[in-house]
Order: C-alpha cells, then sequence, then structure tokens
C-alpha cells in the first residue's frame, strides 16, 4: 500500500468500525449500573444528578443542557441516537463527543439516560 493510501485506508477503518456499532446490545443491569457509574463521572456536572439539566456546571453554560424529561433530544431519541449524540457530541454546544470512552460504556450512557427521562416522565 503506498504511504498516500495508508492514512485513507486507517481513516476508513475507523469511521466504518464506528458506523457498524448501529445495533445496540442488549440491555442488562449490569450496563445501565455502567452507564449510570459513567454518567455521574462524566455528566451530572452539567445535566444534573436526574437529568433535569441543572448541574453545577449548568448555568455557565449557553446553551443550557438539555432536561432530558422536558425537552426534546436534538439529535433522536432512540437508545442507538442518544448513543450517536455520546460519542459525536452536539454541534452549537458545550456536549463534546466522548469517544474517549469505551463503546460499551456509551451504550450504557444511553440506556441509562433513557431511564433518567422514564424516571423524570413518571415523577
Amino acid at each position: 500500500m503506498s504511504k498516500a493510501i495508508w492514512p485513507c485506508a486507517i481513516f476508513a477503518l475507523a469511521f466504518g468500525a464506528a458506523a457498524a456499532t448501529a445495533k445496540p446490545p442488549p440491555k442488562t443491569n449490569e450496563l445501565v449500573a455502567l452507564g449510570r457509574r459513567s454518567y455521574n463521572i462524566w455528566c451530572a456536572a452539567c445535566h444534573g444528578e436526574t437529568g433535569a439539566g441543572d448541574g453545577s456546571a449548568a448555568q455557565k453554560l449557553d446553551p443550557r443542557p438539555r432536561s432530558f424529561a422536558k425537552e426534546k433530544f436534538k439529535q433522536g431519541s432512540r437508545v442507538d441516537q442518544i448513543f450517536n449524540t455520546i460519542a459525536t457530541g452536539v454541534p452549537g454546544s458545550a456536549m463534546t463527543n466522548f469517544r474517549n470512552l469505551p463503546e460499551q460504556e456509551r451504550w450504557g450512557l444511553a440506556y441509562y439516560v433513557l431511564e433518567l427521562r422514564a424516571k423524570s416522565k413518571g415523577k
């Protein structure tokens, strides 16, 4: 393989693998627990403990973080769409991508966000 084609091949493999993750893994208690732990580390400061968009950093952000209970998800509310949002971030906001997290952890986060949404709508 020529030196000019090599970087393109790596790019295609990396993003091809990301696109192949469209099918969510089965939701399990362990996966949701992993998501809860990760949420408390990476997400609660902005989105708040219950997902109300009222974390300790929320007032300093413009636009403010989403309330999972009261606001529509801009990039979709299915678990695979939330997973993709976690992986790519939200342009024009403080929501960065979290590709630094292992894929399984991002799936756990996506499932946990849906649980927070369901809990807050049930109140």
